[in-house]
């Protein structure tokens, strides 16, 4: 099994060409990059030609580094600002031209979480908000057949919404059943939810599961802890990914705390990667 990590744990601090430098050293096969999450950085603000040309840049600096962009995480701002059909149309032209992005990065999976009308935390309305979602995906895989790319849903660790568990995730994918629309299943985002990961692997299986996001919690808050510093059964998760033939990228989205000294992170970033390893190896 390939194992990835997001692209913040090593851009941020060290800078996109050393970054992917770093995490080909430290084992990693993949990337999961985040340049589409914020929709007000410069790279919104270029036009086509310019756009095309950063993404290609990308790219080709992964490539050079031996490092494969297998998923990236579709745009997100918090708290959520979908609450009216402009806000909703302003989110779907960025989320759209994310999606060409994606194709021009060469990769496949397009990460993205429901469209929340009412807030983060409640959903007065669920058939509303089905209606609002279905619709808005619906439209946005049509984008995606056009581009090659794959729209993967993701679980979300917010209870009071009607789109959060991996259960209405999985039954709003299958009452869309569109190709170009998958799962992202998201750790800590199911434990919040009182759902053993595990079990969710299980319950979506191979044909829909297509991309991961892994980290830990305390089963309370979404606080992307490391594997293992939490309360998440990682041997049961593992064998679970084996038992239905998980093929994708086991992908970190947590990283060594920013404030960790000097001296110490290189150790912690590897030792991030054989805790990954670890747990792919149980599969």
């Amino acid at each position: 099994m390939k194992i990835g990590i997001e692209s913040s744990a090593y851009f941020s601090r060290y800078g996109v060409k050393e970054g992917l430098l770093r995490m080909k050293e430290h084992g990693y096969d993949t990337v999961d990059l985040q340049d589409f999450v914020n929709t007000e950085t410069e790279l919104f603000r270029l036009d086509s030609k310019g756009f095309e040309k950063t993404l290609s840049e990308l790219r080709k600096n992964c490539e050079n580094a031996g490092i494969e962009i297998f998923q990236v995480h579709g745009p997100w701002r918090w708290p959520p600002m979908d609450s009216t059909p402009e806000e909703r149309a302003e989110r779907f032209e960025k989320m759209s031209r994310s999606i060409e992005g994606t194709s021009v990065l060469g990769c496949r999976n397009f990460v993205i979480h429901p469209i929340m009308p009412y807030g983060d935390y409640q959903d007065p309305e669920p058939e509303t908000f089905y209606k609002i979602n279905f619709e808005f995906m619906n439209r946005l895989c049509d984008v995606a057949d056009r581009f090659g790319v794959t729209v993967c849903l993701e679980n979300m660790p917010m209870p009071g919404i009607s789109l959060a568990t991996p259960r209405q995730i999985l039954d709003f994918v299958k009452d869309i059943n569109r190709d170009s629309l998958k799962i992202c299943l998201d750790t800590g985002h199911c434990t919040v939810c009182g759902v053993n990961p595990g079990d969710a692997v299980r319950l979506i299986g191979k044909e829909l599961l297509a991309v991961l996001h892994v980290h830990d919690n305390d089963g309370r808050g979404d606080l992307h802890w490391l594997p293992g510093f939490g309360v998440i059964d990682w041997k049961y998760f593992g064998k679970a990914l084996s038992d239905i033939g998980f093929e994708g990228s086991f992908n970190l989205e947590t990283s060594v705390p920013a404030n960790v000294p000097e001296g110490a992170r290189d150790s912690l970033e590897r030792c991030l990667f054989n805790i990954a390893k670890s747990i792919c190896g149980n599969a």
